[in-house]
């Protein structure tokens, strides 16, 4: 059984994952409306892989005998300057993102939760991919630095990733 205080932070941290897809949602609307249909396919499936992340955290909530209590989920930005400035902040967020889950790790480790530790760590790797993915994609603009094929040819790039659930966990915890 979760322990009130981890129980709370996690009910936290779901509504932060809706928030992150709802943010990727928004920008790859953006994205798509810029004529960038393969950015917009990334940022969808950043999308999916939050609904996933918010998922496994709903159900681990659920079979440690917790409650769920959603809450309503924020505004997103909707405007972007450039396919740059669209990174930095995708990777500024991970970077936020980063930090919850190291608190969430940090609270469970406070609270002897070993069961919360040992999910958690999964997601403090997926983490340090999530921030190496959107760096790498940042150093790719600098390079390209406003080249109209080079951002087509990124573009292309970045309309080939496919989609696969988040790992074994998400199977794991039913997502």
């Amino acid at each position: 059984m979760l322990n009130k205080k981890v129980e709370d932070a996690i009910n936290a941290q779901i509504n932060a994952e809706m928030w992150s897809a709802y943010l990727y949602l928004s920008m790859s609307a953006w994205a798509s409306a810029n004529n960038m249909p393969g950015v917009g396919h990334w940022f969808d499936i950043q999308y999916q892989e939050e609904t996933d992340h918010m998922k496994i955290f709903f159900n681990y909530v659920i079979q440690r005998d917790g409650r769920v209590m959603l809450k309503p989920i924020e505004g997103v930005p909707t405007e972007w300057k450039s396919p740059l400035d669209l990174f930095e902040n995708a990777l500024a967020h991970e970077q936020k993102v980063t930090s919850l889950i190291n608190d969430l790790y940090a609270l469970a480790t406070e609270e002897k939760d070993f069961a919360t530790q040992s999910m958690l760590k999964w997601f403090i790797d997926e983490q340090v991919e999530e921030e190496e993915n959107a760096k790498n994609i940042i150093d790719n603009l600098k390079m390209i630095n406003g080249n109209g094929y080079g951002l087509y040819t990124l573009d292309k790039d970045l309309a080939t990733r496919v989609y696969t659930q988040a790992a074994p966990l998400a199977a794991k915890a039913g997502a």
